[in-house]
């Protein structure tokens, strides 16, 4: 069988399989095209407020949407639901400590949980905080901190058609020029994801994230880990980068975490739940606030806001994640939409990235212009077509500059098709592309989208549009 990551390039291959069994189902229901029309409408043409009922397939996130294994189903009947001192979350902290290689853990309802008790421990306002591209929870949490983000990503990342294998490494020049800048004492930490979904879910590579640890361990400058992915990350390294061929994940990604300081995870990506997440970190001060401010904002510092059952399904889906036959099913699938639509000239985000496909919207819309959403308007029109829920990726997420109130203009413009875990069959990946392909063809007779409504914050989560005449 040849390798997963020839997938998308080779026809004439030898077909794989998932390397479990279905053992409990959940039914789909199809829908007609006049229920989308109405089910759209009500929605204000934001996906994020569709009825799940209402949906076919959910390609909307990963976040929270896997399918547990039998063994954390099993876990599941093991919880320890004491208010303090739950055996799951010692069960928990051991996992992180063996797998991430971190000393200290403060779990939470979610990450961005772990991204709020970060950023409220070490930022000041003022402070600068450079990453691998922004996401929209941390840098939410940063700003609302008093930082200014910036990004420090290498530029192939904001070209959708680039074969660079690693679009998610740091530039090391753009990280001393701003060090250079603003100095060292004003930027509390280096936030690095791995892998960066905003760029397409692209991994960084080993030798990127030692550079970045040699470049900030002059100045005393921390790094803290977007470790949602991070699993991921390690099989891109295990297969792109020389010296890691015959390393297993599990080893790539504990190597990979000892050049951080500290990571923030939300449990409901590589861990495979539906909730959770935690901040750890190698720092004992860090620690200490943090466990402190838990208490305030989510629980007692020994669950979180997790309940003692899924604590323990974490802890054993962080194994799980790490067995390298399912990492390489898992971004197996995702690569099997991705040869699909090649083969048809559709234009997404190569190489294809760890957990979705990322749709180039302005490549589908070149004749509408940023201001009439393209990547929200495809996401409308794949739903009108299938039932398959997509999500925006670009100026509606990007949001507002909060100095000058005037939309971010981010360079790329996507539509995500993210893949659950363990959920869907290559069957689903048919069915999907299909309507991928079928939205192409139509794409010169789409018309964009106004915003009607715009809530304060984070706006594609509920913001309300409307077709243009």
């Amino acid at each position: 069988m040849p390798s997963l990551h020839t997938m998308g390039q080779q026809q004439d291959r030898r077909s794989w399989a998932e390397p479990y069994k279905i053992k409990a189902v959940e039914p789909l229901y199809m829908t007609s095209r006049d229920h989308r029309e109405r089910a759209i409408a009500d929605a204000g043409y934001n996906t994020f407020l569709l009825h799940s009922r209402d949906v076919y397939i959910d390609l909307l996130t990963d976040s929270g949407t896997n399918a547990m294994s039998d063994r954390q189903w099993s876990g599941m009947m093991l919880g320890d639901e004491a208010y303090a001192g739950s055996e799951n979350f010692y069960h928990l902290e051991q996992t992180v400590k063996e797998c991430y290689g971190y000393e200290y853990l403060v779990p939470t309802h979610q990450g961005r949980g772990a991204e709020n008790l970060l950023s409220s421990t070490l930022i000041k306002p003022g402070h600068h905080v450079p990453g691998n591209m922004y996401f929209t929870t941390t840098r939410f949490h940063q700003e609302r901190n008093g930082a200014t983000f910036h990004d420090i990503i290498v530029d192939e990342a904001h070209d959708t058609s680039s074969l660079f294998e690693f679009k998610g490494n740091v530039d090391l020049d753009k990280l001393q020029r701003l060090i250079d800048e603003v100095g060292a004492d004003a930027i509390p930490y280096v936030c690095v994801a791995a892998t960066v979904n905003m760029a397409g879910g692209q991994p960084i590579s080993m030798a990127n994230i030692k550079a970045v640890r040699e470049l900030t361990a002059r100045y005393g400058i921390p790094i803290y880990l977007d470790a949602t992915r991070a699993v991921e990350n390690a099989l891109f390294i295990q297969e792109r980068e020389e010296g890691y061929a015959d390393k297993s994940i599990a080893e790539i990604l504990k190597e990979f975490c000892s050049h951080t300081d500290g990571a923030t995870m939300s449990g409901k990506k590589d861990p495979i739940v539906n909730i959770g997440g935690w901040l750890s970190t190698n720092d004992r001060e860090v620690f200490e606030e943090a466990r402190n401010l838990v208490v305030v904002y989510e629980g007692l510092h020994t669950y979180g806001g997790m309940a003692g059952r899924d604590m323990e399904a974490m802890a054993i889906g962080i194994r799980e994640s790490l067995d390298d036959d399912y990492m390489k099913s898992r971004v197996g699938q995702v690569r099997y939409l991705g040869m699909l639509l090649e083969q048809w000239g559709v234009p997404f985000v190569k190489p294809v990235g760890g957990h979705g496909i990322f749709l180039d919207a302005r490549a589908f819309y070149p004749h509408l212009a940023q201001d009439q959403f393209p990547s929200q308007t495809l996401a409308w029109q794949l739903y009108l077509d299938s039932g398959v829920r997509a999500m925006e990726r670009g100026i509606v997420s990007a949001g507002r500059d909060p100095v000058t109130g005037e939309h971010r203009r981010p360079k790329l413009e996507l539509t995500r098709l993210t893949i659950p875990r363990r959920v869907y069959t290559q069957a689903h990946m048919d069915v999907v592309a299909e309507a991928v392909k079928e939205c192409y063809e139509e794409r010169e007779s789409v018309k964009g989208l106004k915003m009607v409504y715009e809530p304060k914050y984070l706006r594609f989560f509920q913001a309300r549009f409307e077709p243009l005449a």
